[in-house]
C-alpha cells in the first residue's frame, strides 16, 4: 500500500475520533446548522490567511473560534431567529470568502480540495497537527463532559445548579471550530458537518448512553474513513465525499435495526 494511503487513513482517523463526540452533542443541541456555519467560514479563514500570509491552518482556526465567540453573542438577540441568522452568517461568509480568494492577483487555489477535501493529499505535518488537536480538543471534552451534558439536559437547570452555562457553551462552540479547522483539508468546507453528524447519528441508534455514543461515533467515523479510502483508492472516486457516502450507507444500514430509539 502506498505511503499517502497510510497517511490519508491516519489523518481520516485522527478527524473520526475527533468529530464523533463533538458530533455527538451537535446532534443531542440540534447545532448541525451552526456546525454549517462555522465549515463555511473556514473558507474565508483561508482566503485571510492568503491575504495576510499566515499559515492557513491558523487563519481557519482563528476565524473559526472568532465566528462561534461572534455567533454565540449574538444568540442573545431576540430580533431575529437564530436559524435565520446562521443562515446569514453561514452564507455571507462563504460567499465573502470566494470573492476574497477570486481577488486575490497571481494565486492559483483548488477550489474543489476547499470545498470537498482532497485526503489524499495530507502531510506527516498535516497528521501531527491534526491529532495535536485531537488531543487538545479530547482532553477539554473530558474535563467538561459532565457540565456538558448538564446543559445538553436542561440548561436552565445547569444554571440553577451552579454550572457556567455561557463558559460551558462557548468552550463547546470553540472546540467544534477547532475540529473543523483541522478536518478542512480532510473532507472540505461543505462536508465537515456531515461527518460530525451523521457517524452520531448512526451511533445514537445503538448506544445506551452518552459515553457509549460518543464512543461510537468516533468508531463509526472511522470505519466510514477506511470504506470511503478504499472506494476512492478502487472507483477512482474523490476521498472526500467518498467518506461521507460511506457514513451514510453506515446510517442507512443502522435504519434497518430493530427497536428504535427515537426519543434520545
Amino acid at each position: 500500500m502506498p505511503e499517502f494511503l497510510w497517511l490519508a487513513i491516519a489523518a481520516g482517523i485522527g478527524v473520526a475520533i475527533t468529530t464523533g463526540p463533538l458530533g455527538s452533542f451537535i446532534v443531542w443541541r440540534r447545532m448541525a446548522y451552526f456546525g454549517d456555519t462555522l465549515a463555511h467560514s473556514a473558507l474565508l479563514g483561508t482566503a485571510l490567511g492568503l491575504v495576510l500570509h499566515v499559515a492557513p491552518t491558523i487563519s481557519v482556526i482563528a476565524s473559526c473560534i472568532l465566528l462561534a465567540l461572534i455567533l454565540t453573542v449574538l444568540q442573545r438577540q431576540r430580533q431575529l431567529a437564530v436559524d435565520t441568522l446562521l443562515g446569514i452568517m453561514a452564507h455571507s461568509s462563504l460567499a465573502l470568502g470566494l470573492v476574497v480568494i477570486a481577488l486575490l492577483p497571481n494565486i492559483r487555489i483548488d477550489l474543489m480540495a476547499l470545498l470537498f477535501g482532497d485526503l489524499l493529499s495530507v502531510t506527516p505535518e498535516d497528521i501531527i497537527m491534526i491529532f495535536a488537536t485531537a488531543a487538545v480538543v479530547l482532553g477539554v471534552l473530558l474535563w467538561l463532559w459532565r457540565p456538558l451534558l448538564a446543559i445538553t439536559v436542561h440548561e436552565d437547570l445547569a444554571k440553577v445548579e451552579g454550572v457556567p452555562v455561557t463558559f460551558v457553551r462557548t468552550a463547546l462552540m470553540t472546540l467544534i471550530a477547532l475540529a473543523i479547522a483541522i478536518a478542512m483539508k480532510a473532507v472540505g468546507v461543505l462536508l465537515i458537518t456531515a461527518l460530525m453528524v451523521i457517524p452520531a447519528a448512526t451511533a445514537r441508534r445503538f448506544a445506551n448512553s452518552p459515553e457509549q455514543m460518543a464512543i461510537l461515533a468516533a468508531v463509526i467515523g472511522s470505519i466510514a474513513v477506511l470504506a470511503g479510502l478504499l472506494m476512492s483508492w478502487y472507483a477512482d472516486t474523490p476521498a472526500g465525499p467518498s467518506v461521507v457516502l460511506s457514513a451514510t450507507s453506515l446510517f442507512l444500514l443502522s435504519l434497518t435495526k430493530p427497536g428504535l430509539h427515537t426519543n434520545r
